[in-house]
């Protein structure tokens, strides 16, 4: 039976919740029946039909309103007694700051995407406040807790960098479907209905570039009173058979890989228009952009079918007119999201039209739709566990019994005849330059780089500050702020453009700047280190910065560029699960076993059992558990 001190923790506690999503609303559930009475709730997302298959608090009619406000109406009708106070908003806003995180006990993350992660770690950190991370992907889950100086913060350790792949792999010799959803989505997407002025890979490649530069513009710009049918039909051939043409004239790539096959539409097609299931207002046309669809438009309803050549044809040309003819003003200013079903369709149909030249299996929309977004459908069974495991450890938290933290890990195969695996926390990492201060090092060329550079690449996007001030000494190099007035912020921004050597107090060699976050008390310093060159292919920056924790980009192959298939959050630490919440597991690292789990009769040393993740040639995670027999045993997670 609980005892009093058990019951006195909970019920005198103050909780604060970040995220109302997949995890979130079984959080709040379970915090609820466990009788918490002070819970908080911070979300700034609001209801997508999307959502309703999990998010079991949410319903039909409470679409387009706030998940935090919603989530905590439906909790007070089964527990009407307890305090729920919803916020909804994003938990980056300067309200959100020391002084409102050092009021609660315990910190309970159900977010989305790595940025937030880290900003709650730090304001976590500062107010020395515990937090209680978490994720989900599909069947894995975890739950982490982090407590300051007894285990490590949460950015202690790498988090994976989004998947991404070279560009001549993309545009010239795809081997996957991923390879083909990427040029459909980065490029040839981008190209018809992004920036017109943006440069991408689908410029074709001739020996005379001047001619080849020209050939593009003509095609990808429509010509006056073109019909929309012939525009399209003429973007269809130019890439899907022209390009490949290109291609394979250098028969050097193809000696050792199977050749492409140019693919035209008057060899797909018949020469008849496209024939519509009805006009395309009543069938393409909605009052919601995003709705509209040629798959409606063609009466094709069925989005796991897989469609045929002529079928993916038929929807590329149609989806192409259905942009022009419904959505023309939101052209030149379109990006890809898997929530819009045009989108979709367009780049599912392009990208099997691609795979199809490149020997490639085709895909259904629905798998399509999972790749290019990037998603592993959620399982809301999984959130419920895992929201039963952030309560937990709570509960220990709230009692100070820190020799029973666990990070829990859910598998999908059972190994040692379990699903859930705990595993004892780490001690904090004393190279960790967030939780114990270690200064960094940045090798940079001082002559040629600017102070944006570091401020750009360095401590917004590497360090993920989001109201940094750069300090020399006791001079401000650079400073953001809302207080500040036109003038400094006008004298900051110059100052920004001035190489690092020629500023006022010159950044050179064994100079050590202070930088600093007042939203998330966060304060390191980092050595300057001069170097002249830097290899482009593998700096492509132009600086290196050590004693950073992040792990390197999984790339395929080794190519000069890449092209990003992180999908909608662009600093998620891993797959997207349709705007819900996210597993993070650490790639290479090995941690301990908790002596609980394994007992002493297992036939295997407790010293030597550890967990290990890894990254298989399939681009699967493996746990890896090492035994004294000599022999791994992995277990798949997907």
């Amino acid at each position: 039976m609980a005892s009093d001190k058990h019951f006195s923790a909970i019920k005198g506690a103050k909780v604060l919740m970040v995220g109302a999503g997949g995890i979130g609303c079984e959080l709040l559930k379970t915090l609820a029946l466990s009788d918490f009475q002070d819970i908080h709730i911070i979300d700034m997302d609001t209801i997508e039909v999307s959502n309703l298959n999990r998010q079991f608090l949410f319903r039909q009619s409470h679409v387009g309103q706030s998940k935090a406000k919603v989530a905590r109406d439906a909790v007070l009708k089964f527990r009407p007694h307890i305090s729920i106070t919803p916020y909804h908003a994003n938990v980056k806003d300067s309200d959100f700051d020391l002084d409102f995180f050092k009021q609660f006990n315990v910190v309970l993350n159900g977010l989305d995407n790595l940025d937030a992660r880290r900003h709650v770690n730090r304001l976590c950190l500062a107010a020395e406040v515990p937090l209680v991370e978490s994720g989900t992907t599909g069947f894995l889950g975890q739950v982490t807790v982090h407590v300051k100086g007894k285990t490590e913060c949460y950015e202690c350790q790498p988090k994976p960098a989004p998947k991404t792949y070279p560009v001549c792999t993309i545009t010239s010799t795809p081997s996957k479907f991923v390879h083909c959803i990427v040029w459909a989505k980065d490029l040839l997407f981008a190209k018809l209905f992004g920036d017109k002025n943006q440069e991408n890979d689908l410029n074709v490649r001739s020996g005379d570039a001047s001619s080849s530069s020209n050939h593009v513009e003509d095609v990808f710009e429509r010509r006056n009173d073109e019909n929309i049918e012939h525009y399209g039909k003429r973007i269809y051939d130019h890439v899907f058979g022209y390009n490949i043409e290109i291609a394979l004239s250098n028969e050097e790539t193809w000696k050792n890989r199977n050749k492409p096959k140019p693919i035209y539409t008057r060899d797909i097609l018949d020469n008849e228009p496209t024939q519509q299931n009805g006009n395309v207002e009543k069938n393409g046309g909605t009052s919601d952009p995003s709705s509209v669809s040629a798959m409606a438009s063609l009466g094709m309803k069925n989005p796991q079918d897989i469609w045929s050549l002529k079928e993916n044809s038929r929807i590329f040309i149609e989806a192409l007119k259905l942009f022009f003819l419904q959505r023309e003003e939101e052209i030149g200013n379109l990006t890809f999201d898997k929530d819009d079903q045009l989108a979709v369709e367009f780049v599912t149909a392009a990208a099997n039209i691609r795979a199809s030249s490149f020997g490639i299996a085709l895909h259904s929309l629905f798998e399509a739709k999972g790749i290019a977004g990037n998603i592993v459908h959620a399982v809301a069974t999984t959130n419920a566990v895992i929201a039963g495991l952030i309560v937990i450890e709570a509960i220990k938290v709230l009692k100070s019994d820190s020799k029973s933290y666990r990070m829990t890990y859910c598998l999908e195969h059972p190994s040692k005849k379990m699903l859930l695996m705990p595993v004892e926390p780490f001690e904090p990492n004393k190279s960790c330059y967030v939780c114990s201060e270690t200064p960094l090092t940045l090798e940079i060329n001082t002559n040629r780089a600017k102070l944006r550079d570091i401020i750009e690449k360095v401590v917004k996007s590497k360090l993920g500050m989001n109201a940094p001030s750069i300090m020399h000494g006791t001079e401000v190099l650079y400073e953001t702020g809302d207080d500040l007035d036109k003038d400094l912020l006008a004298a900051y921004a110059a100052k920004a453009d001035k190489v690092l050597s020629e500023l006022n107090s010159p950044v050179i060699g064994g100079t050590m700047l202070t930088i600093n976050d007042l939203y998330q008390e966060l304060r390191c310093n980092i050595n300057i280190k001069h170097r002249e060159e830097f290899d482009e292919e593998k700096e492509p920056d132009g600086l290196v910065l050590s004693g950073w924790t992040q792990a390197p980009s999984l790339v395929e192959n080794n190519g000069n560029k890449s092209v990003d298939n992180a999908g909608s959050t662009s600093e998620a630490s891993t797959l997207e699960v349709e705007k819900d919440d996210e597993i993070e597991i650490v790639a290479g690292k090995k941690r301990k076993l908790s002596e609980d789990v394994i007992p002493s009769n297992a036939g295997e040393s407790k010293g030597k059992n550890k967990l290990e993740v890894l990254d298989d040639e399939d681009d699967e995670d493996l746990i890896m558990l090492d035994g004294d027999s000599g022999a791994n045993k992995k277990i798949r997670h997907q």
